[in-house]
C-alpha cells in the first residue's frame, strides 16, 4: 500500500495513494510499454516486471520486457551500466520504463525526444525530464533499526552496496534512525555487490574487525543470506534484510527484513506511462516484517496445506527449469545437428513463439529475421531496429495468461550477433540473470561463435591443404599432387588393359631471357598466363602441374586412342609460344615437350615422368620447339 505524507519522510517527498484502478488513467487502450531491464526475470526485475505487466494487462495495455546487459552475465552489479544504445522496438512503443542499472539517462532522453514516455525506477530522473518511482527505502528501515533499538542493540552496524541509489537511501534511513535515538551510525561496510557473495564480504570484515557490532542491517535480503551462511545460523548478531524475497521466511533463522511491496510499484509506474503530466515523482512505503533473525524468536515455518503446495510447486518449477537449461545446452552447444538460427530449441522452453533477427552492418541499425518458432514472422525480412520484432510477434502473446514479449541481446565477446525475441510467461522466482532469455541468449551466441569457429577452421584447413598441394605462384597442383594423380591413373592402367594415358612435360625455350632483361617479376608474370594458357586448353579431367622454375607437366587421363595425344600436343605448343605481352611490352617464347605413352605393358608413372623428362631434353637438345617421343 501507500501512506500518506509523515513525519518519517522529508517533507518534499510526494507520496501518493495508489487506488488500484489503472483504468482511470489510460485514456487510450491497446498500447505497448517497453521494460528495459538489466535481466528480463529474477525475484527483483521479474517482479517489477510483473506487477507493471499485471497493471498493464487491467488496463488493456500490454508490456515488452527487453534486456539490455549481455547475455550469460552473472551480476548486474558488477557488470557497470551496459552500453546499451539500440533505438529497439521504440516504433511498437508509448513508453518506456528504466529498471535500476539497464540504460543510462541518455538514453532515455533520447527516447523522450523520440516521443516516448520514460519513468525510472528506484532512480530520481526528474533532471532528465522523466518521472520516477522509488520505493520509501528509509521509512522500512528506520523502521527495522528501530525494532532492533527495542531489543537492546546500540551497536547497529550497516553494510550495502553504495553505488546504487536505492542501496543510499536504506543507508540514509538507517543513519537517520540511530541519531534519532543518539546513537552513532559509524559501522558502514561496503558489500561490494547485492547478492550472497556481498553478504559474505562483510561477515569477513565483521569477523576482522573482532566483530563490533551486534546487529546489523543489511541492503539486500541476497546479502543478508551471504552474511548468514557465513557466520552459521547460530551467530549471535542479529540480522536484518531488505526485500523480503520468498526464500526469507524458509530459512534458519527465519530472516527478518523490509518489504517493498514491487507489485505496488509496477502499479505505480503504470500509473506515471499513462500520466500526461510533467515529470514528477512517486514513493511507495517499504514495511519492516520481523522473524527470528532479528532476535523475535517462535516465528517458525509458515506451515499450511496451501502454504506446503505453493513450496512443492516452487521445487517442480525449480526442476523443471534446471531440465530446461540442461537440455538446452545439449541442444546448443552439442552436435549441432540443426542450424540454431531456425529456433526449433526454444521448444524445449517455456517460450510460445520466437523469431530471431541478426543485425546486417556494422552500424547495428536494421536486423534481418534469419529465424521464426511458430510466430508467423516472415524469414527474410530486413526491419529497422526500431520495428523489431515484427509485429506478428505481439498477437500472439496472451497478456491474460500472463505472456509478455521479451527481446535480449544474442552476443558475446566475439561478436554482436543480434537479438533473441520470445513470447512467454515472466520468471518471477528464479535469482536474477537465470531466467530462460537470458540463458537462451548466452547459449545460442555461444552455438553461433561456433559455427563461425568451426568454419574458420574448416576454411584454414582447406587452406593449408591447398598451400600443401599446388603451387603457390600459379596455383596449379605441384609435385604432390601430380604424385597421387599418376599414381591412381597407373593403378587404374594395371587394373584395365585398355586404359591410356600420357605423360608430357614441357620446358619454355627462352623463359630465361626473359627474366635477365625484364625482371623476375614480369617472368612469374609469364608462368601465371602459362598456366592459364594450359588450364584452358585441358579436360577437367587432365591435370596441369608446374614442377618448378619453367617446367610444367600434363597428365592426359583417359586417352581415346593411341594418337589422341599428338592434338593435345600441338595445341600445348601452339598455345606456349603465342605472343605475351607483360607491363605493355611482347614477349616471345617457345617449349620443348617430352611425351611417354602408358601401355604395351609399361604402366609405371615414374617410370614414364623419366621417360617424358628425357624425351623433352632430346627435344631441347635438337635446338627445336617441337614434341619428342
Amino acid at each position: 500500500m501507500l501512506v500518506s505524507r509523515s513525519d518519517i519522510l522529508p517533507d518534499d517527498w510526494d507520496v501518493t495513494h495508489d487506488t488500484g484502478d489503472s483504468r482511470d488513467h489510460g485514456g487510450v487502450s491497446g498500447r505497448t510499454f517497453g521494460i528495459l531491464s538489466p535481466f528480463v526475470g529474477g525475484d527483483y526485475y521479474g517482479a517489477i516486471i510483473e506487477g507493471v505487466h499485471a497493471a498493464a494487462a487491467r488496463g488493456g495495455d500490454r508490456i515488452m520486457a527487453i534486456q539490455t546487459l549481455d547475455p550469460g552475465a552473472h551480476s548486474a552489479d558488477r557488470a557497470g551500466v551496459p552500453d546499451f544504445r539500440h533505438p529497439i522496438a521504440w516504433q511498437h512503443l508509448a513508453g518506456l520504463v528504466v529498471l535500476p542499472g539497464a540504460v543510462d539517462t541518455a538514453y532515455a532522453v533520447q527516447a523522450r525526444e523520440a516521443g516516448l514516455r520514460v519513468v525510472f525506477v528506484a532512480q530520481d530522473a526528474t533532471g532528465a525530464g522523466c518521472s520516477s518511482v522509488l520505493a520509501d527505502n528509509r521509512s522500512g528501515v528506520r523502521e527495522a533499526v528501530a525494532h532492533l533499538i527495542s531489543h537492546g542493540h546500540a551497536e547497529i552496524a550497516f553494510a550495502g552496496y553504495l553505488a546504487h541509489f536505492d542501496i543510499r537511501e536504506r543507508y540514509e534511513g538507517y543513519r537517520a534512525e540511530m541519531l534519532a535515538h543518539g546513537l552513532d551510525p559509524a559501522l558502514l561496510y561496503d558489500s561490494e555487490d547485492n547478492h550472497e557473495s556481498g553478504g559474505e564480504v562483510v561477515a569477513e570484515k565483521l569477523l576482522k574487525d573482532g566483530m563490533p557490532a551486534t546487529a546489523i542491517v543489511l541492503g539486500t535480503d541476497r546479502n543478508a543470506i551471504g552474511l548468514i551462511d557465513r557466520l552459521g545460523p547460530d551467530t549471535a548478531l542479529a540480522v536484518v534484510g531488505f526485500d523480503d524475497i520468498a526464500d526469507a521466511a524458509y530459512l534458519r533463522p527465519s530472516l527478518s527484513t523490509v518489504r517493498q511491496p514491487l507489485d505496488e510499484v509496477g502499479s505505480v509506474v503504470y500509473q506515471l506511462l499513462c500520466d500526461d503530466a510533467e515529470a514528477r515523482v512517486r514513493h511507495v512505503r517499504t514495511f519492516f516484517v520481523k522473524r527470528d533473525s532479528c532476535g523475535c524468536r517462535g516465528h517458525g515455518l509458515p506451515v499450511s496445506e496451501p502454504q506446503a503446495r505453493n513450496l512443492f510447486a516452487q521445487v517442480q518449477y525449480l526442476q523443471s527449469t534446471l531440465n530446461i537449461q540442461y537440455e538446452l545446452g545439449i541442444e546448443l552447444l552439442g552436435t549441432h545437428d540443426s542450424d540454431p538460427r531456425a529456433l526449433g530449441w526454444l521448444g524445449l522452453t517455456p517460450a510460445v513463439a520466437g523469431c530471431l533477427g541478426l543485425w546486417t552492418q556494422e552500424t547495428h541499425d536494421r536486423l534481418h529475421v534469419v529465424g521464426e518458432f511458430r510466430s508467423g514472422c516472415p524469414i527474410g525480412q530486413v526491419v529497422d531496429a526500431e520495428c523489431f520484432p515484427p509485429p506478428e510477434l505481439f498477437d500472439i502473446a496472451d497478456g491474460t495468461a500472463g505472456e509478455v514479449v521479451f527481446l535480449a541481446p544474442v552476443r558475446s565477446r566475439e561478436a554482436d550477433w543480434g537479438v533473441l525475441a520470445a513470447v512467454g510467461p515472466i520468471q518471477s522466482t528464479t535469482p536474477p540473470g537465470r531466467e530462460m532469455m537470458n540463458h537462451s541468449g548466452a547459449l545460442l551466441a555461444a552455438a553461433l561463435d561456433y559455427e563461425v569457429t568451426m568454419a574458420a577452421l574448416r576454411d584454414k584447413e582447406e587452406s593449408l591443404r591447398n598451400a600443401a598441394l599446388h603451387d603457390h605462384l600459379t596455383g596449379l597442383p605441384n609435385r604432390v599432387l601430380l604424385e597421387d594423380r599418376m599414381a591412381q591413373a597407373g593403378k587404374r592402367a594395371a587394373r584395365n588393359a585398355d586404359y591410356r594415358y600420357a605423360i608430357l612435360l614441357l620446358d619454355l625455350d627462352g623463359f630465361k631471357a626473359v627474366n635477365d632483361t625484364l625482371g623476375h617479376a614480369a617472368g612469374d608474370q609469364l608462368l601465371i598466363e602459362v598456366a592459364r594458357r594450359l588450364t584452358e586448353l585441358l579436360r577437367v579431367s587432365d591435370t596441369v602441374a608446374r614442377l618448378g622454375g619453367d617446367e610444367f607437366v600434363v597428365l592426359l587421363d583417359r586417352l581415346p586412342a593411341s594418337e589422341a595425344h599428338k592434338a593435345v600436343c600441338a595445341s600445348i605448343a601452339s598455345a606456349v609460344s603465342a605472343p605475351y605481352f607483360i607491363d605493355g611490352r611482347r614477349v616471345d617464347v617457345g617449349c620443348s615437350l617430352g611425351v611417354a605413352l602408358s601401355g604395351d605393358g609399361e604402366s609405371d608413372p615414374d617410370h614414364l615422368l623419366r621417360e617424358a623428362d628425357a624425351a623433352m631434353y632430346r627435344a631441347k637438345s635438337a635446338g627445336k620447339r617441337t614434341t619428342s617421343r
